[in-house]
């Protein structure tokens, strides 16, 4: 055998060694835990055949393949990202030198390139070794490895979108970076985040937790917010990467991308009279309206089971991605509060990143009163929301749908001047300060007691206030904020028509380094 062939052949076995990760061993015992080995989530996310290998070598020679990650870039329904996902089955996924730099550089290509990141998290943290183990240089840390790889993934932060899995337990540093990218998502059973584990907390505090109760998937998703999308499997998680792929650009630069839907552009709604209740008392589901006004009802929701009294996720119309921020009557009357201004300042910030339209229906009381929510501070979140808003430049639609009152007009983008470019309203919409029976209460309280008959005096200065103060044909005759009054059945043909229309907006605004968002 020629050198040639003799090397060739070498590099075949260096090959074969790094595909096998930790060893048939490690791979079944991971198997019998239901979870999928690092190559084989790539395998799933990606199309079919389209994944080339970044550092496959990395580790070999120190009997650790790929030094615990798997590295590359490959392609998403024909649209080539950039991923890493760690393999637990070599030194427990933990991030050492070689482990650090190669995220770094899959961070830094993918920023380059523009394209969108994908990480699949399975790792306990940073990796305690001794100097000139593991491959770990005699230096404390090189300036590309290790947590040196947060950096780039906040320089990529409204550049290209980033999205994580947790699908293991990651702790400390294997929480942060996921925590820095645009969209989390966690796997019931098997995804843990936290930043001490239950053992440290143990022995600090006294307390007896286990993992799935102090960081698993339900605790991210409906208490702490950290995690957006709650999935039942692995084969979901992957599929719903895909899907919220398909509504994002690759890149800050580009727009999103466009599909033939086959949903007609003109198509009326009459189902929308009977899907919201004229009475502002009553409740509805939201997530009816949007899937009515969607292309095909096809609505992906962002954040589904934090803070319920919000909705927001994407969906298309005619063809273009938009994001829905909708206030949801069914929880809370759809009151906003502490948890749902974080999630809806985000959101909007995100598409806002990515030249994805916003539309807002509104149908809010207004913040959610009482002592918790002024001491968990909703001013300062509230703000997060206002900051939000003023600073977007995407076009805004906004649809009053039935009712709207006090702070809600804010924190809703209902005020004009806040930027949004059009507000429409339905016929039985209210707005004002309060709602007609509260303001005629507050106006008439005296005059109805004097009355000779109180409560038809009442119904009638509540019928006179919400003609000619409250009702969105006379805020719009006034010059008000509303820019027309339209029928319930209009809404997704005058959406479409207004999204055309402001289809190349632009607008600047003041040179600066960046503001200061309240945090």
């Amino acid at each position: 055998m020629d050198y040639m062939q003799e090397s060739i052949k070498r590099l075949r076995e260096a090959r074969e060694a790094a595909l096998q990760g930790g060893g048939a061993d490690r791979i079944a015992r991971l198997h019998e835990r239901g979870k999928l080995t690092a190559r084989e989530r790539i395998d799933r996310l990606l199309d079919p055949g389209s994944f080339v290998e970044f550092g496959m070598m990395a580790g070999l020679m120190a009997k650790a393949p790929g030094d615990g990650v798997v590295t590359g870039q490959g392609a998403i329904d024909g649209r080539t990202v950039c991923v890493y996902s760690q393999d637990s089955t070599v030194l427990g996924g933990s991030v050492g030198y070689l482990h650090g730099m190669k995220l770094y550089r899959t961070v830094e290509r993918a920023l380059d390139m523009g394209v969108p990141l994908v990480g699949l998290n399975d790792s306990p943290g940073r990796r305690v070794e001794k100097v000139g183990e593991g491959g770990a240089p005699p230096i404390p840390e090189n300036p590309k490895s290790g947590s040196a790889v947060l950096y780039p993934l906040t320089q990529a932060s409204g550049v290209i979108p980033q999205i994580s899995a947790v699908l293991g337990s990651c702790a400390g540093l294997a929480a942060y970076g996921p925590a820095l990218t645009d969209f989390i998502f966690m796997v019931e059973g098997i995804s843990q985040m936290f930043i001490t584990g239950p053992r440290v907390i143990k022995s600090v505090t006294g307390e007896d937790v286990t993992f799935e109760d102090l960081g698993g998937a339900r605790v991210h998703c409906e208490i702490s917010g950290v995690s957006d999308f709650r999935m039942a499997s692995e084969e979901e998680c992957f599929r719903t990467i895909r899907k919220l792929l398909s509504f994002l650009p690759s890149n800050h630069l580009e727009e999103p991308p466009v599909l033939e839907t086959g949903d007609s552009a003109e198509r009326l709604d009459d189902i929308l009279e009977s899907i919201v209740p004229a009475d502002g008392r009553k409740s509805y589901d939201m997530h009816r309206v949007i899937e009515v006004l969607a292309d095909n009802g096809d609505f992906l929701e962002v954040k589904a089971d934090f803070a319920p009294e919000l909705i927001v996720g994407f969906a298309r119309l005619n063809g273009r991605p938009v994001g829905f921020v909708a206030n949801q009557p069914m929880v809370r009357s759809g009151a906003l509060t502490v948890d749902s201004s974080d999630k809806q300042a985000r959101f909007i910030r995100f598409c806002d990143a990515f030249s994805i339209p916003l539309v807002l229906l509104i149908d809010t009381p207004a913040y959610f009163p009482g002592v918790e929510q002024e001491h968990m501070g909703i001013i300062r979140h509230g703000a997060k929301v206002l900051y939000a808003l003023c600073e977007a430049v995407v076009p805004r639609i906004a649809i009053l749908m039935r009712k709207c009152y006090g702070g809600g007009n804010l924190g809703m983008g209902l005020v004009a001047a806040l930027g949004t470019d059009f507000v429409f309203a339905w016929p039985i919409a209210e707005l004002g300060t309060m709602g007609a029976e509260q303001s005629v209460e507050l106006i008439y309280a005296d005059e109805i007691k004097k009355a000779a008959n109180p409560e038809e005096f009442r119904a009638q200065k509540v019928r006179e206030f919400r003609e000619k103060m409250a009702s969105p044909i006379a805020d719009a005759s006034y010059g008000g904020r509303i820019e027309d009054v339209i029928e319930p059945r209009e809404t997704r043909q005058r959406l479409i028509r207004a999204l055309d229309l402001m289809r190349g907006k632009r607008r600047r605004g003041y040179p600066k380094r960046h503001g200061n968002m309240p945090l």
